[in-house]
């Protein structure tokens, strides 16, 4: 019993010095941390105000240097307009002097180049001047060497029927009085019809009314007709042709003239619109 009491007294004792032990331990270190933080703020302030005095003493030069430019520039600032000499105040007379100068000079300069344009603008109005008028002549030399139109019978014979607008024609063919819008020249089968007027074939066609018909164009929106054709083996579409040439021969093809003596029906338009060609050809 003795000997177990014993050691149940020996454990409690080492526990007990154990958590002493801990205990003491543990103070130690809140210690040393305790020491550690008050030197680190101690060295902290102490920058701090190094920092801060620094600082002040900058700020100071710098405000002597500022005052310090500030004062020698109003003294040389004075200096600069009060106290020239007699010989500055005569090179500032030159210099003045010599740039009104070089003002005249450039002055001069730019009068001579405003000169020298002008004279240049006009002899390019003058030169285009006379291109126009040589343009103008020219044209007027086209116009006088065009030829004008002249309209020739396109066959030899009596005109048979009239050009009929305003007034009616009587139609042997339809029994009725009809308006007639070209002239119809007697002539023979077979005779050669002839261009009135230089020109292009624009069209060669059996008309339903007037039978084979051939179209040229001519200057001016001028255009003949020649219908109630036996052929057109003379000519092609497109063709040119001469005044005089021949394009085909009389015939006797016009359902609306087939009661009537072989002739050519012959019209001459102007801008498309139908006139009377007694009063062209000759």
């Amino acid at each position: 019993m003795r000997r177990d009491n014993r050691i149940k007294n020996n454990i409690k004792d080492n526990k007990q010095n154990k958590i002493i032990m801990y205990s003491i331990i543990g103070v130690a270190f809140l210690v040393i941390v305790l020491v550690g933080l008050l030197m680190y703020s101690k060295s902290l302030n102490e920058e701090m105000q190094n920092e801060i005095i620094d600082f002040e003493d900058m700020a100071s030069e710098t405000n002597e240097n500022t005052s310090n430019n500030i004062s020698n520039t109003n003294t040389e600032s004075v200096s600069t307009q009060i106290g020239k000499n007699v010989n500055e105040a005569k090179n500032t007379s030159n210099t003045t002097s010599n740039n009104a100068t070089n003002e005249k000079t450039t002055n001069n300069t730019t009068s001579n180049t405003v000169n020298t344009t002008k004279t240049e603008t006009n002899k390019n109005v003058t030169a285009n001047t006379n291109v126009s008028k040589e343009t103008k002549k020219e044209e007027t030399k086209k116009e006088e060497t065009k030829k004008e139109l002249s309209f020739e019978k396109p066959v030899e014979g009596e005109i048979m029927k009239n050009y009929a607008k305003d007034n009616l024609v009587y139609s042997e063919t339809l029994q009725e009085w009809v308006t007639h819008l070209g002239i119809d020249i007697k002539a023979d089968k077979t005779t050669v019809v002839k261009a009135s007027e230089a020109g292009t074939v624009k069209t060669i066609k059996n008309d339903p009314r007037y039978g084979l018909t051939i179209i040229i164009e001519h200057d001016e929106g001028y255009q003949t007709v020649y219908a109630n054709l036996l052929s057109s083996e003379f000519v092609i579409e497109g063709e040119k042709v001469e005044k005089g040439q021949s394009i085909g021969t009389v015939g006797n093809t016009a359902t609306f003239e087939i009661a009537d003596e072989p002739h050519l029906h012959f019209e001459i338009l102007k801008d498309g619109v139908q006139i009377d060609p007694s009063n062209y050809i000759k």
